[in-house]
């Protein structure tokens, strides 16, 4: 990842990380294997290393979440497990899923770092503070990102950016002294908000 003092600067003023899910945390592939009932699952695989790189930010009261176009219980339980404080789910159109965290954090869009990899992101990328791209992204979004990471999607590219971020707000001394001591901090979990499009959609 090319950086430069201006993309330190939009760094520094980072207190939430939301992303893509599928390209972004996956690889973009998506499996479906025979559920016990009958019908299909849908299957993703998620990397290690953006988990870690996620829970230090959490660590460092830095908000993470996911803004997706797909509803996947796989997806809830990992933002989950990473203690992220947003999933939203069946969001093709992202815009206002973005405006409803911003209200319900008072953060203003400067505030805000997002990768992504697809069109469909592309509008929330335009008003981020810092547009993220993976390596495996389309060519477009690449384009409206200040970041492109040289890792892709579900391969470490959140990790990538993660380690950015907190490399640029003075953080790393403390992430290698967790490092030298083997003492890692319990991750924080507060409740997450979770909103699914398909039951926003019911209660219309």
């Amino acid at each position: 990842m090319k950086t430069n003092s201006a993309n330190i600067a939009r760094a520094k003023r980072i207190k939430i990380f939301l992303m893509d899910v599928d390209g972004v945390l996956t690889d973009g592939k998506m499996y479906y294997i025979p559920a016990a009932g009958g019908g299909m699952t849908e299957f993703k695989a998620f990397h290690s290393l953006d988990g870690i790189g996620l829970r230090l930010l959490n660590q460092f009261n830095i908000v993470t979440g996911v803004i997706t176009g797909r509803e996947s219980p796989g997806t809830e339980e990992r933002a989950k497990g990473l203690g992220m404080g947003y999933a939203y789910q069946g969001f093709l159109s992202k815009l206002e899923p973005l405006r409803q965290i911003l209200a319900d954090t008072g953060l203003k869009p400067e505030n805000v770092a997002y990768m992504g990899d697809d069109w469909t992101d592309i509008p929330v990328l335009k008003k981020a503070g810092l547009a993220l791209a993976p390596a495996n992204a389309q060519d477009e979004v690449k384009a409206a990102s200040h970041l492109v990471t040289k890792k892709e999607g579900g391969m470490g590219a959140v990790r990538e950016a993660c380690d950015f971020i907190l490399k640029s707000q003075g953080h790393w001394n403390t992430v290698m002294g967790y490092v030298e001591t083997a003492h890692w901090p319990e991750i924080k979990k507060d409740p997450m908000k979770i909103v699914r499009e398909s039951e926003s959609r019911r209660k219309k």
